[in-house]
């Protein structure tokens, strides 16, 4: 919703100065779309040569998160620890076994089932039992930090992956600015092939031929490089939650307290996200 304000505003600010102060929009109207075919045109042929088509998908999924926001809540990170924590907390008890059904058929547990929400993120299940499966395959012989390891690789690749559209997303805004002087130059030379014209002519082709110029910084600098921003500060929003998961199981195999566990998985998390100690603990005594 924000990212939508701040382009109406961005917009509005930009032409509405511009007529303010006495220039005329409708030049500068009548030339948008031929420049904005030539550099948009250029923008989409770039980003279909750098990219697969897996990658050109996420790039449309990750624009709509600019938009939505985080992709979990609040109570989303609440759940995550609770749910951790009960899977840890079985395993403690009741060892391997008990836990084996529930790690390596997620979607027929008891205990993922209270958590829908959560189900339908399947890169994070997948951390969870996948590690948990791991462990319980090994009758509990592995050792803690070759345990953090494995995870600590699987969250890199997966927020590597996360990550690539908004990487795309800046190398957009910085090719942008060039693109506009692309396109200048081609409305340069159009007007040197008019050049036995009128002044008044050929000063509105000159004209044309800039906002070319204008649209590319424009869009680099005022729409796409803030878009760019905005995604990765939702994204990583978006790994706080595996995090979490990860500092739960960590802290339980090292046979930390559960009010320690809990509270090391917490304190991670940023304000926005992050309950109270005994909000969580209330969670926990509910659950």
């Amino acid at each position: 919703m924000y990212a939508v304000i701040g382009i109406v505003i961005l917009l509005v600010m930009v032409f509405g100065g511009f007529a303010l102060t006495g220039g005329a929009l409708g030049p500068v109207m009548h030339a948008i779309p031929h420049e904005m075919l030539i550099i948009g045109g250029a923008a989409v042929g770039a980003l279909v040569t750098g990219n697969s088509l897996h990658g050109l998908k996420a790039l449309g999924g990750a624009l709509g998160k600019v938009f939505k926001g985080p992709r979990h809540t609040r109570q989303d990170h609440i759940d995550v620890i609770v749910l951790t924590t009960k899977l840890m907390k079985l395993l403690r008890a009741e060892g391997p076994v008990a836990l084996e059904s529930h790690v390596t058929d997620p979607a027929a547990s008891a205990i993922f089932a209270e958590f829908p929400r959560l189900l339908a993120n399947k890169e994070l299940i997948a951390l969870i039992s996948d590690t948990l499966t791991l462990i319980v395959v090994s009758s509990g012989t592995l050792e803690v930090n070759a345990v953090e390891d494995v995870m600590d690789n699987a969250m890199k690749t997966h927020f590597h992956e996360m990550h690539e559209p908004q990487h795309n997303l800046q190398n957009l805004a910085d090719a942008l600015p060039a693109l506009g002087i692309v396109a200048a130059v081609l409305g340069v030379v159009k007007t040197m092939g008019s050049i036995d014209k009128p002044p008044s002519v050929l000063g509105g082709m000159i004209g044309s031929a800039l906002v070319g110029t204008f649209m590319g910084v424009l869009l680099a600098y005022g729409i796409v490089a803030p878009i760019a921003g905005r995604l990765k500060q939702v994204l990583d929003a978006d790994e706080q939650i595996f995090h979490a998961v990860k500092q739960v199981i960590i802290a339980s195999l090292h046979g930390w307290p559960q009010p320690l566990v809990v509270e090391s998985a917490r304190s991670g998390l940023g304000h926005d996200f992050r309950p109270g100690l005994s909000e969580l603990l209330d969670s926990l005594r509910g659950r």
